[in-house]
């Protein structure tokens, strides 16, 4: 008898010691870069292991500066953990903090070893976690330095610099920022042992968080600086993708196009500055409540509505690049804000994405503004969601990103078939093999409410990065 439970015990003993680790080692493979790919695109749209590439993500910026302290690193672990089972598979983080506190650049082209290994470990944990990076390297405004702090840093050496907008146009401070892109692109990652410039789980590169210049609306400044440096990047990465970091506001090459702004410009064009052929797909912001303030909850949706859908189309039609919708959201600090009106605002949100999104992939995804760990009270931008505490939020984002996740399994399955029988009832659309008359069946339960206002934010420091006034 005894030596029959043994055995049991024995058998099953093994068998969960097998199972154990063949899960550690499906995890270590998952994780392997040499079983990674890097996203690409092909035309419209991104492909990933030759597929079509849809996806819902989220913005973390936090993420470098809380996990400089190796004590605070659960936080970024929880959000990637939290975000991997809510389906999330891509996250745009700073890789920049110019000056002043905890700075990973303390002064032009020193920097903070510790703050270094703090990025290290945010792509080492988005690997772990199946989630790809979006990383930014400079902020237009002066929260975690900035441009600001490049001007500032270029009078301290003695050069003319008359304003801010120089950035953009001073050869000293141009190489400032060269250096700070050459030192993160070709970084070597002391946790996973891997070039930054050699690792799929960066998606893309950003330029600059929210380009803006007061010097020249016409967005030809800008251009001239976009044209420069993503010439500079290419130079040294041409596995990665790219983009600008912009908002979407358009400027000259369209006139008819400006009324779409939210009445007035701001030094970019999204037209010209994502025709450049470096730049591999374009990015739009939305923040009605911010950019219409005082309109009514109707209007805001309606301006929602004409953003995305302008975007959407000028992306196909002219630009022929991928979308994203890089930062959206609802704060708590809105006027009359709930939980069930953010999930509403959310839900709307999502619908449309996924609309335009199935006419093709153009519309390729959206990173909403912002996920955080628990206890992150300091970081408290009114924007935040924390997926644990709002199963309700977590439950709309799941089903948005199972949604465009089958709508990519869609639209490569239609392209696997067209490739075995082209006399399928398939079509072309940008590119992409879908059937005619069928779409993908998914469970996203949008929402329907109206209205996205709230009070303007207050100044909030170095928590956002977000600028306030036109």
């Amino acid at each position: 008898m005894v030596s029959h439970v043994m055995m049991r015990f024995s058998v099953v003993s093994f068998l969960l010691i097998f199972l154990g680790t063949l899960i550690i080692s499906c995890q270590a493979a998952a994780t392997s870069p040499r079983n990674l790919a890097f996203v690409r695109t092909r035309g419209s749209h991104f492909v990933l292991h030759g597929s079509p590439f849809l996806f819902n993500g989220f913005n973390s910026y936090w993420m470098m500066h809380v996990a400089a302290d190796p004590n605070q690193r659960y936080k970024v672990s929880e959000v990637f953990r939290e975000a991997s089972a809510a389906g999330l598979s891509v996250c745009r983080t700073w890789a920049f903090s110019d000056g002043g506190d905890l700075p990973l650049q303390i002064s032009p082209g020193t920097y903070d070893e510790r703050v270094f290994q703090g990025l290290d470990f945010v792509v080492s944990e988005a690997r772990k976690y199946g989630i790809r990076l979006i990383l930014s390297l400079v902020n237009n405004y002066n929260d975690f330095g900035g441009r600001p702090q490049y001007a500032k840093w270029g009078r301290n050496a003695g050069a003319q610099i008359n304003s801010d907008d120089d950035f953009y146009t001073h050869p000293l401070l141009k190489d400032y920022y060269k250096n700070h892109i050459r030192r993160v692109v070709t970084r070597f990652n002391t946790i996973t042992r891997t070039f930054y410039k050699d690792d799929p789980t960066i998606m893309a590169w950003e330029l600059m968080n929210e380009p803006r210049c007061q010097a020249d609306y016409s967005g030809r400044t800008v251009n001239g600086w976009v044209e420069e440096m993503a010439r500079f990047v290419k130079s040294l990465d041409r596995k990665h993708l790219l983009e600008i970091g912009m908002e979407g506001f358009y400027g000259d090459t369209m006139p008819q196009r400006k009324q779409v702004n939210p009445g007035y410009q701001v030094g970019t064009d999204f037209i010209t500055n994502n025709l450049i052929t470096d730049i591999d797909f374009a990015t739009i912001h939305a923040y009605p409540d911010i950019w219409l303030s005082g309109k009514s909850e109707d209007e805001q949706m309606g301006f929602m509505e004409r953003w995305m859908s302008n975007h959407w189309n000028d992306a196909r039609t002219v630009l022929k690049k991928p979308l994203v919708i890089a930062e959206f959201g609802k704060s708590s600090k809105d006027a009359g804000f709930s939980l069930n009106e953010r999930d509403l605002y959310m839900g709307n949100v999502y619908r449309d994405i996924y609309r335009f999104a199935r006419t093709g992939g153009t519309m390729s995804g959206s990173l909403v503004w912002q996920l955080m760990a628990q206890g992150m009270d300091e970081y408290n931008d009114g924007y935040d969601i924390v997926l644990s505490q709002s199963p309700s939020t977590a439950g709309i984002m799941s089903r948005q990103s199972h949604a465009m996740n089958a709508l990519s399994h869609l639209f490569s399955t239609h392209h696997n078939n067209n490739n075995d029988n082209n006399n399928g009832p398939h079509a072309h659309v940008n590119g992409v093999m879908v059937t005619r008359g069928h779409h993908a069946s998914t469970n996203v339960k949008h929402g329907h409410g109206r209205g996205h206002r709230h009070q303007r934010k207050s100044n909030i420091g170095h928590l956002h990065g977000k600028h306030i006034n036109p």
